[in-house]
C-alpha cells in the first residue's frame, strides 16, 4: 500500500478565499463554474499555474473549481500554454506526489489535455519528465484485481494504473522524437505504442 500524503494548502485556496481568483460556481448547477471576466483576457503566466496549484485540493468548492478552472483555461488559451509550462511543472509535480488516488488520477487527465490542447505542448514537456514522471514509476501496474466482479472505478477513471498508462502512451505520441527514450530511462518497464 502506498502511504498518501496530506494535500496541505494551496496557493488557489489562498487567492481564491482573498477574492483574487475570478471564477465562482453557478448559483444553479453548483459543479459548473462562471468566469467573472472574459476568460480570453486573463494573464495566464499569473493564473494557470495557481489553478494547477488547485489540483491538490479535495474540498468542495475549490475542488471544482481548480479542475473546471484548468480546463476552461486550456480550451481558450491555446496560443498562451506554451510559455507557461515550465511554471506549471512544480504543481503537476506536487499533486502527483499526494499519493491521492483521486488527486493523481484527475491530474493526469489534466495533463493528457495539456498535452493534446495545442501543438508543441508535449515536445516543450519532455525536458521536464524527470520532475513529472517518477511517481508514476509507483502507479504503473497497479490495478484493481477484481476477478469475476466488476470494476466500477473504471466508469469513473479511478482506475490509477489504466490512467498512467494512458498518459504515458499520450506523452509519447505528442513529445516528439526525445518522448519514449525520456519515458523508458524513468520508467522503465514502459513499452511504446508507437515503435510496436
Amino acid at each position: 500500500m502506498v502511504k498518501k500524503t496530506t494535500t496541505g494548502k494551496t496557493l488557489f485556496r489562498m487567492y481564491y478565499n482573498r477574492g483574487d481568483i475570478p471564477v465562482c460556481l453557478e448559483f444553479r448547477n453548483r459543479n459548473k463554474i462562471t468566469w467573472k471576466v472574459d476568460i480570453d483576457t486573463i494573464d495566464y503566466r499569473h493564473y494557470l499555474p495557481i489553478f494547477f496549484d488547485g489540483l491538490r485540493e479535495i474540498e468542495h468548492p475549490y475542488k471544482i473549481l481548480a479542475r473546471q478552472g484548468i480546463i476552461d483555461m486550456l480550451r481558450h488559451g491555446k496560443n498562451k500554454l506554451l510559455a507557461v509550462i515550465p511554471q506549471i511543472v512544480i504543481p503537476i509535480k506536487r499533486a502527483l506526489n499526494t499519493r491521492n488516488t483521486d488527486i493523481i488520477c484527475s491530474t493526469l487527465k489534466i495533463l493528457q489535455q495539456l498535452v493534446t490542447s495545442t501543438d508543441m505542448v508535449g515536445e516543450t514537456l519532455v525536458p521536464y519528465y524527470r520532475q513529472i514522471l517518477p511517481i508514476l514509476n509507483v502507479y504503473k501496474n497497479v490495478n484493481k484485481n477484481v476477478g469475476d466482479g466488476i470494476d466500477y472505478s473504471q466508469q469513473k477513471q479511478l482506475n490509477i494504473g489504466d490512467s498512467v498508462q494512458e498518459t504515458l502512451q499520450i506523452l509519447e505520441r505528442y513529445g516528439g522524437q526525445d518522448a519514449f527514450i525520456n519515458i523508458k530511462y524513468i520508467i522503465p518497464t514502459y513499452e511504446s505504442c508507437i515503435l510496436h
